[in-house]
This record gives C-alpha cells, structure tokens and sequence, in this order.
C-alpha cells in the first residue's frame, strides 16, 4: 500500500512540476500544494482546487486515495494536508507524529444506490439496510421489503451488495449510521474505515463502487451522493429517526447539522434528530499538522497551505459546492473552521492574524 501510495503521490507532484504557468502566492514565492485523501469529496475538491489556482496561482494537486490513504500520506509527511471523512479518534492523534487539526470544508451524503430498472421509488427502513447488508434478505422480491413499499413491483432478482474494498471515510459514515441504528450491526461489524464484510463484493474508491452498481442489475451499495447524481444512479429513501423516509439533497443534508458543533468539529452528524434530515449526512475534514515547521517547509509554504484552507472555507468557495451536489458549511462550522486555522503556527507564531 505504501509503495502504491508513493506511486500515485509522485505522480501528483510530478504534474504539480510541470505546470509552467504556476504564479507566485501572497507572499511573492512559488507555491505549490500537494494533498490526498477521501474521494467522497472528489467533485468538489476538483472544481474548488482549479478555481484557486486560477484566482491565486497558487498550484493545488490532489489525489483521491481514500481517507485511509490520506491520512497515511499526512502521518508520512508526503502531503501539506490530507484528506478525510473519518475525525482522527483521541487514540489515532496520538499516533500521529505531531499535533494534527481538523478543517470542515463541506457537506455531503452517503447514499443508498440501487440498480433496478423500472424502480423509481425505493423506501428503505433502517431493520430493512440491516437484513440486507447482513445478508438476511438476498432477494428483491422478498415479503419484508414488499410490505415496506406497497405498489412497488419489485422484482425476482437476487440482491448484490457492493462495498468498498479500500479504506474508506465513506464506509466510516455508513457504519457509523449502521451501529447507531442497529444492534445486531454493532455487535457484529462495528463501526470503521475498513470491516470484515458480512457479505458483498468489493470495489475500490466511490467511482469503483458507482460503475459496479451502475453495470449490475440487483445491485445495491453505499456512495457518495454526488456519484449517484452525476452518473444518475437511483437512489433510496431511507427513514430517519423521526420515521420519515428523506431522500438527500442539499437540504435533507445541511438539516443534519443542526445541532451542537464541538470548537474542533470533530462530530458525526448521522442519525440527526431533524425531523427533515437526511440520515446518513456527515462533514468531510481536510486535516494538517497544527505546526507547520517541519521537515524543512518554509514559511511561505506554511502560509499558502493556510490561506489555501482559509479560503475553502469563505463564502466564495462555499458557493461552489452547492454546484456539484454538496451542502456548503453552516455558519457554525465555517467560524469554528476559522478560529482553528488561526490557531495554526510556524514555529509557534500564528501564521494568520
């Protein structure tokens, strides 16, 4: 895994090298800046990454290797940030070689996708993902999930679940809304990154598991909600805890986040009481060391990586994320987002006043 990490984070910077058009940052240096990470953000970091580079010239390369990945390659030192839409546990930061801060940038959904033609409705309670990511219910015709979507003609077809085979902050959302939701889950798989499946066939990253489902009649998974929009996957209703059958959009998402935030963000937003959420909605981090002087990064290269993350947070960059399908920041995480990074140094002195 780490020789592949390598391979693709070289690649990163190689096209990072190349780039000949690349400008100077605020402080008159050339910067560029390297990440990588969850691939439940993809889209969006996409569209988001380019528009800073044109507007700043600044250089922001990504790659999507997963959160596991991500934040491997920030533990490695081989990234100015990683990526990922698992929060480090107590225990995981102090693994890490140094102090490590958490920056929301946006909102998203972990939706239930489905392949089954002419089935444009699909309601699905939270004993029904149970029995069938369980393994307990293999067809599609099965009384249960009749009886849960009267007038539906659901047909004779085995079901094909299809998970991730990488580690995955979208597996950590999913499972996470799983254990909170169903016991039989906790006990047996739990909640994380990666798990020893039940059942299913693995695919790698939300693209691998969004064209598994997509070419396979019967099957069934969890993806980033903005793979299923883009590639018009059909999708679930699934019931929140109020007993409505929510579909995710923009704003069944940003319902989710209408409770109390912790100062460093670090909150899973599923199974939200709002009786208008989406139940399976969650932030996705950027996270960097909290003291940027390390393993000779100067302070120009300090400075970009916070301005970079100070601006993915503003309004400007927020707006764009409703474009591709997420929920921009509530205000209460955008101005606990901005008392972090100005708590970030170089050599113990705050890079941004």
């Amino acid at each position: 895994m780490r020789v592949f990490l390598s391979f693709i984070l070289a690649v990163v910077l190689f096209s990072a090298c190349q780039n000949s058009a690349k400008k100077s940052n605020s402080s008159g240096e050339n910067v560029s800046l390297t990440a990588a990470g969850a691939t439940f953000p993809l889209p969006y970091y996409n569209l988001a990454f380019k528009d800073y580079t044109k507007k700043s010239g600044t250089l922001v390369t990504y790659g999507g290797i997963g959160s596991g990945g991500g934040i491997r390659s920030l533990k490695d030192k081989v990234v100015d940030f990683g990526a990922t839409d698992a929060y480090l546990s107590d225990d995981k930061l102090a693994e890490m070689p140094g102090e490590v801060v958490h920056i929301p940038t946006c909102m998203g959904a972990v939706v239930i996708a489905y392949n089954l033609p002419g089935v444009d409705e699909l309601k699905l309670s939270d004993a029904l993902l149970e029995k069938i990511f369980m393994g307990e219910i293999t067809n599609w015709n099965d009384a249960e999930l009749k009886a849960n979507n009267p007038g539906v003609a659901l047909p004779d077809l085995e079901i094909t679940f299809v998970h991730r085979s990488d580690g995955s902050g979208t597996t950590y959302i999913f499972s996470d809304y799983m254990t909170k939701v169903s016991k039989k889950w906790a006990d047996e798989v739990g909640t994380g990154k990666s798990l020893k499946w039940p059942v299913g066939m693995g695919a790698k990253g939300n693209p691998g598991v969004a064209g598994t489902i997509s070419q396979a009649e019967g099957a069934v998974g969890y993806i980033g909600s903005e793979f299923a929009f883009a590639q018009k996957i059909q999708t679930a209703k699934v019931q929140n805890s109020s007993g409505e059958y929510i579909l995710p959009s923009i704003e069944s998402i940003s319902a989710a986040a209408q409770g109390e935030i912790p100062a460093d963000t670090r909150v899973m937003l599923t199974n939200s009481s709002d009786p208008d959420s989406y139940p399976i909605s969650g932030f996705t981090w950027i996270i960097l060391y909290k003291d940027q002087a390390y393993d000779g990064r100067s302070m120009e290269q300090a400075k970009a990586t916070v301005e970079f993350l100070d601006w993915m947070v503003s309004e400007e960059a927020q707006a764009q994320a409703a474009k591709v399908n997420y929920a921009p920041l509530p205000e209460t995480a955008v101005q606990k987002a901005k008392a972090i990074l100005r708590s970030v140094t170089y050599e113990g002195k705050t890079i941004l006043e």
